[in-house]
């Protein structure tokens, strides 16, 4: 295998609209991906679970690609 396929991919995930008259899963699920206040960022390891919760708050964060060094 290559190092590109056991290294996990990254992604930089911005706060960028309100979840003021979201659902309270959708609130849950922005704090749990690490964001506790508009325009901040994260970056996580790209796992399915991850994967799913961006799916779902997807109208909330912006998502970029990490390129590795």
């Amino acid at each position: 295998m290559t190092a590109d396929k056991t290294k996990a991919k990254r992604v930089r995930v911005t706060w960028t609209r309100s979840t003021i008259n979201r659902p309270e899963a959708h609130k849950r699920t922005v704090r749990a991906l690490g964001l506790r206040r508009l325009n901040q960022t994260v970056e996580h390891s790209l796992t399915p679970q991850i994967e799913g919760m961006l799916r779902q708050v997807c109208h909330l964060v912006r998502v970029e690609e990490v390129e590795s060094a």
